[in-house]
């Protein structure tokens, strides 16, 4: 089924806040873990290959790359973060660079969280989340990696999750995925459709702090 995010592409790569576009519109980030399958399931929900780039060396992203859906909406995918390889002042630059962004960026409508199902609340992720329940920023966490599990465990560990964020995050949403598999892409695709609409028909200034999702 076509949606509007088999429009995206790639606009720029920002090192720096100030080098993203201008701060209008709809914009929908797409965060996690540099191993869990980010770009894989930024593909898998635009129905194209190459449109995020993945390797088998995680930790690639260092920027954050800004892909245009139309003129007043885009997708943002953030630095990976967690992965050892990268120097230490490069992990301080972005963390202080992702919470300046959760919290200041006026077009930033909802975040999709990326893990792994079988390693899900890392710490990182735990930060990511308490930065968007601060500032009542719609989550919808995509468990990855499912094809991985099987059909049993991942019910499993969607029900630990769901209680986990049920107590902590109300704002927060779940489901499994798969880029594999193309598991749980559609539904993906409903919540995420429905950040943009929502924010769309606000006007360019709204910033989501409703439960969109």
């Amino acid at each position: 089924m076509k949606t509007p995010f088999h429009h995206a592409r790639f606009l720029l790569g920002a090192h720096r806040l100030a080098q993203l576009p201008p701060d209008t519109g709809v914009e929908i980030a797409f965060a996690g873990r540099s191993n869990a399958g980010k770009s894989s399931a930024l593909n898998a929900l635009t129905g194209q290959k190459k449109l995020a780039r993945t390797s088998k060396t995680p930790g690639l992203t260092q920027q954050i790359n800004i892909f245009t859906i139309n003129d007043e909406q885009r997708l943002a995918d953030l630095p990976g973060y967690g992965y050892a390889k990268v120097s230490r002042k490069m992990q301080q630059h972005w963390q202080k660079t992702l919470g300046s962004y959760l919290q200041t960026r006026q077009s930033l409508q909802g975040l999709c969280l990326i893990m792994d199902i079988r390693h899900p609340f890392a710490p990182q992720d735990g930060q990511l989340l308490d930065w968007c329940r601060q500032v009542e920023m719609p989550v919808h966490i995509l468990l990855t990696k499912a094809d991985k599990l099987s059909r049993n465990q991942a019910r499993q560990a969607l029900m630990q999750a769901q209680s986990h964020i049920n107590r902590e995050y109300p704002l927060t949403t779940v489901q499994i995925f798969s880029a594999t598999k193309k598991t749980g892409i559609e539904k993906a695709q409903q919540t995420l459709l429905l950040w943009l609409e929502s924010g769309t028909e606000k006007g360019p200034d709204y910033k989501g702090n409703e439960t969109g999702a």
